[in-house]
């Protein structure tokens, strides 16, 4: 695997250096009183993966209605325990926050997964696309050792357009159903369970483009990640939600807390004009959901059945 970072310039070398530094801190911090197991937790590589490792990433200014790539980091651990967010990531997910938005130490948004070394190896072994991108494209930022990662195993034509296929059967009826729910409660007035449900629909929407292109999808609820994730696969999905206006940046915001909030909080407010401009927008990416996969399955087939 690559360990270059020649590619890109000084300042963006700098950034990854604090994001790493920070990603340690806060895992130390998670499992300095772990026990039995855990006490031998252990970071075993960090890979930069995506358009910074690719070298094809934008950087617009964060105010315009235009694309901005975020730096993507892949973190793998020695026990698939330590995979778990909420129990050891969540402070470090909300230092990168804060260093982008408040500390302006790094100036590129940051989203980072976390998987053991089995989990990936296992996707490797699969022959799941998103894997097999990071082995070949991905960029080593840490390596506890030389140990390599699996060798691919790409599926063949057929069973990529089968697994392809089952997928898209999958989650995008799911995400009708969730939506079909999101429209009954617009109509009767039930702000919360419709944002909630609003919210389900767009989650099940990209994680069948993911799973669909690429047999993968990121553990996260977080749709904003998932977003972006998707927008990175097929750049015509960024037209989906306007970005131009602090209203409609504010929109999405609503959309994306509303998977707790819509639940837990009493403070959560949204009304039925931001409802029904949630769920046009959502409908829109419905529509593009099914054209983007159905085109990739057809031709996913015709090159199985050459």
């Amino acid at each position: 695997m690559r360990t270059d970072l020649d590619h890109l310039p000084a300042a963006k070398q700098r950034e990854l250096e604090e994001v790493v530094r920070i990603l340690f801190a806060e895992f130390r911090e998670a499992t300095e009183n772990a026990t039995g197991r855990k006490k031998s937790a252990r970071i075993l590589k960090v890979i930069l993966f995506g358009s910074y490792a690719r070298g094809d990433w934008v950087d617009a200014p964060f105010d315009a209605n235009q694309y901005k790539s975020d730096m993507d980091i892949l973190v793998i651990v020695n026990q698939k325990e330590l995979a778990d967010v909420a129990a050891y990531w969540s402070v470090a997910e909300q230092r990168l926050i804060d260093a982008y938005l408040i500390e302006k130490r790094i100036h590129t948004p940051v989203h980072f997964i976390v998987h053991s070394l089995q989990q990936v190896n296992q996707g490797l072994s699969h022959g799941r696309v998103f894997f097999m991108e990071i082995a070949e494209q991905g960029i080593a930022l840490y390596e506890a050792d030389d140990r390599e990662l699996a060798k691919p195993k790409p599926k063949t034509p057929s069973e990529a357009a089968n697994a392809a296929q089952d997928y898209f059967d999958e989650y995008f009826p799911d995400a009708m159903r969730r939506f079909d729910l999101a429209k009954i409660a617009i109509e009767k007035s039930y702000l919360k369970q419709a944002a909630f449900d609003l919210h389900q629909t767009t989650e099940a929407l990209y994680q069948a483009i993911l799973l669909t292109l690429t047999f993968y999808t990121p553990y996260d609820h977080n749709i904003a990640f998932l977003r972006l994730q998707a927008e990175g696969r097929n750049p015509a999905l960024f037209d989906v939600w306007p970005r131009g206006l602090r209203k409609e940046r504010a929109m999405f915001q609503k959309l994306k807390d509303a998977y707790v909030k819509a639940r837990y909080s009493k403070h959560y407010q949204i009304d039925l004009e931001e409802l029904n401009w949630l769920a046009e927008r959502v409908e829109i990416l419905g529509r593009m959901t099914h054209s983007i996969c159905t085109a990739h399955v057809a031709k996913l087939r015709e090159k199985a059945a050459h």
